[in-house]
């Protein structure tokens, strides 16, 4: 590849790609559940413990993947992440026919495999990517997620139609092998370390980044709790969690059996507001990016994107629930979207302005707890779905948490640098 074009902007790619195996791989259980469900004869409070499961694996190992990321390199880290979660998501049918514990002991393990990438990613981007270039690259990977969400709600049904859900498993784990191949030839923990490296992007970079190769280590997990700028993050974290998650475990089953749309439909119906998802975190990147270049003061333009984000998304989820057209619906949860994508420009390009060099460290703290809404939001919304039949209470929930997330923020979230 030319040298113009900037080795950082592939790292930046190859994370993102990564994050989208990560997606596709999580996802593409919410549509196969269906007919998992069907041939096992689950309801819904054991297809909830079945999606809700993989997420015990993701909540133990975040603290512990950026730290090890931070410590030993996010490039080995990362890699290790995806082949192992890759391996798993292999394994899945097998397990799921010889019963419903081992299903659950294999979905924990991928879990775990995934919860390294983003504290991974973090890490890398605190030493890949300048401050000026960070809302963009961080509304990039992010982006990842919808279009992997589209991608697997798109495929899954037709691999299933035609192939059998099994093969759903099969195909996505192949993917994130391949990928490990690919990474370790083209990545680097360190722009310093990467052989394509010119001295002139070397410059760029290290013009608009701390000092990561200080021999400082990472402050302890006590002393970041004890900065309520961190808990801004982890309460926004865990907040937007709750909808997000949400959505993507219950989404195909709200448009199947709440919206009455045909299965072979569900894919093309959920896609909508996942692209729009995807589009529009890239836009706020760029918005979040340019702000910050004109000198617009640093708090006020995460505080702002933050308020954007979490308090649109929350009128749109309070009122969802009550339209009884499918067109409606997704046009209301498209529109939902569009105005979450600007929370990437506050709350989730926050973590590098506290601790730069530990991005890593402090994205796994935050994540762990952003992991919760994924165990306990996924069962309790199977269970108000089980007691209620009620979409709308489901989403009025997720609604109220984004409410508190953006208040909590609004009061304690800082920019500057605390961490060293």
């Amino acid at each position: 590849m030319s040298r113009s074009w900037p080795v950082r902007y592939n790292m930046v790619a190859m994370c993102s790609l990564a994050t989208f195996i990560c997606y596709i791989d999580r996802v593409n259980i919410s549509v196969a559940i269906i007919p998992m469900a069907e041939e096992f004869g689950w309801d819904r409070g054991t297809q909830g413990l079945v999606m809700s499961s993989f997420f015990l694996g993701y909540l133990l190992t975040q603290i512990a993947g950026g730290w090890l990321a931070d410590r030993f390199g996010g490039k080995i880290v990362l890699g290790a992440g995806v082949l192992f979660w890759s391996a798993f998501t292999v394994i899945t049918p097998p397990a799921a026919f010889a019963g419903l514990t081992l299903l659950l002991i294999s979905r924990i393990g991928m879990g775990l495999g995934e919860a390294v990438t983003f504290p991974s990613v973090y890490s890398l981007f605190g030493r890949w990517v300048p401050i000026n270039e960070r809302s963009r690259a961080i509304g990039l990977n992010a982006s990842a997620i919808p279009l992997g969400t589209v991608f697997a709600l798109v495929m899954t049904p037709i691999i299933v139609i035609y192939l059998g859900w099994e093969w759903a498993f099969y195909l996505f784990g192949a993917t994130g092998i391949v990928w490990y191949f690919v990474w370790q030839k083209v990545a680097a923990t360190r722009p310093e370390d990467h052989p394509d490296m010119t001295e002139a992007e070397l410059a760029v970079i290290a013009a608009g980044r701390e000092d990561i190769n200080s021999t400082v280590p990472a402050p302890a997990i006590r002393t970041m709790l004890g900065s309520m700028a961190v808990w801004a993050i982890i309460v926004s974290h865990f907040c937007a969690n709750w909808g997000t998650y949400v959505l993507l475990s219950w989404m195909p089953t709200y448009v199947s059996q709440g919206l009455g749309v045909d299965f072979a439909s569900v894919g093309i119906y959920t896609m909508i507001p996942a692209l729009a998802s995807f589009l529009f975190l890239n836009v706020a990147g760029v918005v979040t990016d340019k702000l910050i270049n004109r000198g617009t003061n640093l708090t006020f333009v995460r505080k702002l994107m933050q308020t954007v984000g979490l308090g649109g998304s929350a009128i749109v989820l309070a009122v969802v629930g009550y339209v009884e057209s499918a067109v409606m619906a997704i046009a209301l949860m498209t529109l939902g979207s569009v105005i979450g994508a600007f929370g990437m420009g506050g709350w989730g390009s926050n973590h590098i302005d506290l601790a730069p060099r530990h991005a890593g460290t402090l994205m796994g703290l935050t994540n762990t707890a952003g992991t919760l809404p994924g165990i306990i939001g996924v069962y309790v919304s199977g269970l108000i779905l089980e007691m209620t039949n009620s979409w709308a209470l489901v989403f009025q929930v997720a609604a109220g948490m984004n409410l508190f997330g953006l208040v909590f923020y609004l009061l304690f979230a800082k920019t500057h640098k605390i961490f060293d």
